[in-house]
């Protein structure tokens, strides 16, 4: 009786964890175009891709700023649509919508006025992408840093699962609004 609870516990567990099935997944050349929520590569050539340990570190010491690319409507030319806080690594900014492959020329000027303002123009600021476990919007957008000219590029590979998952605090945040970057 009790094997059997373990190995059904087991199962369950495994049914949880994001699937990382089917070996090693390549790097591509470009950008990732849709099927975002989808195993990624372990690493983004030019970033570090770093586990949760480490990105606690760098956002505890002030190293890096936490960049949330989690996705999120809009009205064509208008306001995100947010029906509530949602949440994010402590300290960090809500960018929605850089990491898609395409995101077209409103959020692409978006994300570069943003990270302009953010980093003072300094392209050595530390900056940590995140998502979701297994998103690649977050590969997406840190790959779209460093074309920018960032040179401390970090990708969290399991953003915001990853950091929930080791009970780690989290904080209430709104995306940064698109008349918020001058």
């Amino acid at each position: 009786m009790r094997g059997s609870f373990w190995t059904a516990m087991a199962v369950v567990m495994a049914l949880a964890l994001p699937a990382r099935a089917g070996g090693p997944v390549a790097e591509p050349a470009g950008y990732r175009l849709d099927g975002y929520r989808a195993p990624t590569p372990a690493t983004l050539a030019g970033a570090m891709a770093v586990d949760t340990a480490a990105a606690r570190r760098l956002v505890e010491e002030g190293a890096a700023l936490p960049v949330n690319v989690l996705k999120l409507e809009r009205r064509p030319g208008g306001p995100w649509l947010l029906a509530k806080p949602t949440p994010q690594i402590p300290g960090g900014v809500w960018l929605p919508n850089v990491g898609l492959g395409e995101p077209g020329p409103e959020v692409e000027a978006y994300m570069v006025q943003a990270l302009e303002r953010l980093t003072g123009g300094e392209r050595g600021r530390g900056l940590l992408f995140y998502c979701l476990a297994d998103c690649w919007m977050s590969w997406n957008a840190a790959k779209r840093a460093l074309s920018l000219g960032y040179r401390r590029v970090y990708w969290y590979r399991d953003g915001l699962d990853g950091w929930a998952e080791a009970g780690l605090p989290t904080q209430d945040g709104g995306p940064l609004p698109l008349l918020d970057v001058p």
